[in-house]
């Protein structure tokens, strides 16, 4: 097993190793044609699903209730989004807590797949509302390149392109560290002004000076990206990021509301001895 999650390993590195960042959309499509998807967590974030059941403080609900926990009536659900979607996962779980959620993802295949999984998950009765008196919310899958912006128009949050909560997890750690900026930036811009970032770190077990896919990722370069989006990072020899967030305010910055060591994750993103290694952390306006 080992052997094979190395190759697995030297395969992506290999596969967008000098490849400018226009033509990694068709790559990792070409990957999702040769069902090569390592990345595939066979389900949902787990860390995910706690944060929304456990921390309504952080994340509010997907639809407003009453003092008796009941979805107010007429109570618009509130939206999602789930960049590189792949399979779908995650999808659905947000899903089945209520938001109405689309799935991005550049590759039709994977598309393909995602929508696939849902029809197997509603045969096998996975994915049910999260909660008494929830109803699902809608699914939509979409093809499109997160950054154009041809993709969000009218859709969202009151069909302005922005949603009310973003989920990040193997995306953002898909990107070389030169587009990063590119991300902070296309991502602030989707976040509804009283809308949610929730990222799940990964791989924050991995040397930042190491090649990617997937890049190596701490809680240092989430602030350094998300605090002054599009601007340029810079990183020492190892990898880390040099210098701090700029103390001056801006109106696209997100700010960190909270990260937390989760206590369940995905086995990629624990140690050998089980310690969790991811995190997950929380932005706003």
């Amino acid at each position: 097993m080992a052997t094979s999650d190395a190759q697995d390993r030297d395969r992506l590195r290999q596969t967008f190793s000098a490849v400018p960042l226009a033509s990694h959309g068709a790559r990792w499509a070409a990957l999702y044609r040769d069902a090569f998807t390592p990345w595939d967590r066979a389900g949902p974030s787990l860390a995910l699903a706690d944060l929304l059941a456990q921390r309504t403080d952080l994340v509010p609900p997907a639809q407003d209730r009453d003092a008796g926990g009941n979805p107010v009536g007429g109570a618009p659900r509130r939206t999602a989004l789930v960049p590189g979607c792949g399979r779908g996962h995650d999808v659905l779980l947000l899903s089945s807590f209520g938001y109405d959620v689309w799935g991005l993802d550049y590759s039709a295949d994977a598309l393909r797949m995602a929508d696939e999984n849902r029809r197997e998950a509603d045969v096998q009765g996975l994915y049910e509302p999260a909660g008494e008196h929830l109803e699902k919310g809608d699914v939509e899958w979409l093809a499109g390149d997160f950054f154009d912006e041809g993709w969000s128009a009218g859709i969202g949050t009151d069909g302005l392109g922005k949603f009310d909560l973003i989920f990040d997890y193997t995306f953002l750690c898909a990107l070389p560290p030169e587009a990063r900026p590119r991300w902070a930036k296309r991502v602030a811009s989707l976040v509804h002004p009283k809308g949610r970032l929730v990222c799940l770190e990964f791989p924050s077990g991995k040397p930042l000076s190491e090649p990617g896919p997937p890049w190596g990722l701490s809680p240092e370069v989430y602030e350094a990206l998300l605090t002054a989006p599009g601007e340029d990072i810079a990183y020492d020899a190892d990898g880390n990021v040099m210098g701090t967030a700029s103390p001056q305010p801006r109106d696209d910055a997100l700010h960190r509301l909270s990260i937390i060591k989760p206590t369940r994750t995905h086995p990629a993103g624990t140690a050998e001895d089980g310690t969790v290694l991811d995190f997950i952390s929380v932005w706003m306006r």
